[in-house]
């Protein structure tokens, strides 16, 4: 029913591979990171939010096909639906069921809610495939509303200083979700095109967002009071120093380890995180009811110790450690 291939997750019964590298058939997509949705295959399938944002990833040239989050479709002898993971918009888990039994494919995923996508939906299966990015009991998240609070309370303070603030964030998803929780009363907000580019589908699908410009060299602005959100790939940049006197941080999960911020010679870290984190993995494991569960992008072997612990069938999933369906059965 499932296997792992050099390219990835691989089911025979229907012939589709799941987030797969290199170059496939028929390539089903959890969501539209380019660590997921890679070019040069044959053909895609993901849920009609993501869409639009694969064709941006992609080229409208790829043939890109998109289906309603819990609709089932049915690929060779394979019946498959999408459910939202609560990750960035369209971010789905891909549930598969072959001759009754169900495995679940989670992709990324958040059951933390948040105004830019999805709310994540459990979803009952035999074999669950989780991502463990946070799964160390270190990684515990504070409420969104705290660490937006704060973000705005820091750009409020440099403005009054006359410093601009760059806050380095994933230009799809974590860039959006940041600006959705700005206050623009503080002053103006600028994005990176590299984020810019994905905010129209974000408004088309009806987040919410402030108003924001793109940062264009050729066009001079006063960003002193400004709030200028940009990919983390451009922090050593040409591009980046532009901003003179600016004060500069980071949103990601990563901040909750002591260093990282001094290390990256940041201003201030604030703790965002799109993943889930150890008590919201554990949360959504047992939502799922799964029999067994394997976990991958990332180390897994705190989780799996703790999820045998209690009982349920746990390892890491690699080449070897891949246990189907009628293996779990039995």
């Amino acid at each position: 029913m499932l296997t792992v291939t050099p390219s990835g997750i691989y089911c025979p019964a229907g012939d589709f591979y799941v987030d797969p590298k290199g170059s496939v058939k028929r390539a089903l997509v959890t969501h539209a990171h380019s660590d997921h949705a890679r070019p040069g295959h044959d053909s895609y399938l993901c849920s009609n939010p993501c869409l639009p944002l694969l064709e941006l990833r992609l080229g409208k040239k790829a043939k890109i096909e998109g289906i309603p989050f819990g609709q089932k479709h049915k690929i060779g002898d394979a019946l498959v639906s999408f459910h939202p993971a609560g990750h960035i918009l369209g971010s789905a888990q891909v549930r598969v069921e072959v001759a009754g039994r169900v495995f679940v494919v989670s992709g990324d995923y958040k059951p933390d809610g948040d105004q830019t996508c999805e709310e994540f939906e459990p979803v009952k299966c035999h074999l669950f495939i989780s991502e463990c990015t946070f799964g160390l009991p270190v990684y515990r998240w504070k409420p969104e509303e705290y660490v937006l609070d704060r973000m705005n309370h820091w750009w409020s303070d440099n403005s009054s200083e006359g410093r601009p603030s760059l806050v380095f964030a994933y230009s799809l998803g974590k860039a959006q979700r940041v600006l959705a929780g700005l206050d623009p009363e503080i002053g103006p907000i600028f994005l990176h095109s590299a984020a810019y580019e994905f905010l129209e589908p974000y408004r088309q699908a009806g987040i919410v967002l402030p108003q924001a410009e793109k940062v264009e060299k050729a066009k001079p602005n006063d960003y002193s009071r400004s709030i200028i959100i940009a990919p983390p790939a451009v922090e050593e940049s040409g591009w980046a120093r532009t901003f003179t006197d600016c004060r500069k941080s980071f949103a990601s999960g990563w901040m909750a380890i002591r260093g990282q911020r001094r290390r990256r010679n940041l201003d201030q870290g604030f703790v965002l995180s799109d993943h889930a984190d150890w008590d919201g993995l554990i949360r959504s494991i047992a939502a799922t009811e799964a029999e067994s569960v394997r976990l991958t992008h990332g180390n897994g072997d705190a989780l799996s110790r703790y999820l045998c612990e209690k009982g349920i069938d746990a390892g890491i999933l690699d080449k070897t450690n891949l246990i189907t369906m009628r293996e779990a059965r039995e």
